[in-house]
């Protein structure tokens, strides 16, 4: 594997499942792989989970690892071809790149979304410099389109988990104060599509999602519907993506709270979130502090995920 930013990547899921589950037993079953080896991870966006859960993954491979916060502790580095550099921007990516290329054999990159300009967004242009012009492996650990090492972290906790071959999975729209990106919930219809569960997304008028990420799911704009016998409940806030009113929050509508009379529509179904969650808004104190509730699991199983997707990369180094 070259590289890792979507579902196609990883290739088939039942291997990848599996291997995740092999290394979830041993972390440390393959020390010797990233020994003298060494990882970049930069941040352009804050980050809880992603920064420690990949940072261990590649410390359980024996790999060196170096973080850099580019908008904190480095020079301000500018995107775009052909701007006069006239501003508070030090540095270009054209000239960062190999640099920082040359410090390292993997890259991790996080950039989101600016929800200003759905073209700029949707091209990853930030994400596609750094596969075009490091010469390294570069995977993604979120970006404005696609969160895929939560998605396959999703993944893996569905399958650990589910009771049922065949499990139906609702991704739920929930309301937020802030305007989100699409990129958590593009992933997740994206990573769902690419399996044989029942998979429907639920969300309010205004807010359907990229026809390429919905993909064959069901579409509902009726959340307790969508919810009647869900196995998985998988709430997430996203802004609007249609072109007239992109990034916009369109509602707040605490009727789509997903909350214990919500779930009781389900077939006992276990509750999930990416995280951080914003309490009440989201989901009910009730619903994510039950046993049903995965956000603790799921979160842990970053650090497997981001450990598989490490560890092919350095197979193919």
């Amino acid at each position: 594997m070259k590289k890792f930013t979507t579902v196609a990547d990883i290739g088939p899921l039942d291997k990848a499942v599996s291997e995740a589950l092999e290394i979830k037993r041993d972390r440390f079953a393959f020390t010797d792989l990233g020994k003298n080896k060494t990882l970049l991870m930069l941040f352009f966006n804050s980050s809880l989970r992603t920064r420690l859960s990949t940072q261990k993954a590649a410390m359980n491979l024996g790999m060196n690892v170096m973080v850099l916060d580019v908008n904190q502790g480095a020079w301000k580095l500018e995107t775009e071809r052909g701007v006069i550099m006239d501003g508070d921007k030090a540095e270009h990516l054209l000239e960062a790149i190999p640099v920082m290329a040359s410090y390292c054999d993997i890259i991790g990159v996080r950039s989101f979304a600016g929800l200003k300009d759905r073209n700029e967004d949707y091209e990853e242009r930030v994400l596609q410099q750094f596969i075009d012009l490091s010469g390294r492996p570069v995977f993604s650990m979120e970006a404005a389109t696609r969160h895929p090492l939560q998605s396959f972290a999703d993944l893996i906790t569905i399958e650990e988990h589910k009771r049922t071959p065949r499990p139906k999975v609702v991704m739920t729209w929930a309301p937020h104060p802030r305007a989100l990106p699409q990129a958590v919930p593009n992933s997740f219809a994206e990573w769902m599509n690419a399996t044989d569960y029942d998979f429907v997304i639920a969300n309010p008028e205004g807010y359907d999602l990229a026809p390429e990420f919905v993909g064959r799911a069901i579409v509902e704009h009726d959340q307790r519907r969508a919810l009647e016998g869900a196995d998985f409940v998988y709430a997430k806030n996203w802004s609007a993506y249609e072109a007239q009113n992109y990034g916009k929050v369109l509602s707040q509508d605490r009727d789509w709270t997903v909350d214990a009379e919500k779930m009781a529509l389900t077939n006992d179904a276990a509750f999930m979130h990416c995280l951080p969650v914003r309490r009440n808004m989201i989901v009910t104190d009730d619903v994510i502090e039950s046993p049903r509730s995965l956000v603790i699991p799921e979160a842990a199983n970053r650090e497997i995920s981001a450990q598989t997707v490490l560890k092919r990369l350095l197979e193919d180094l």
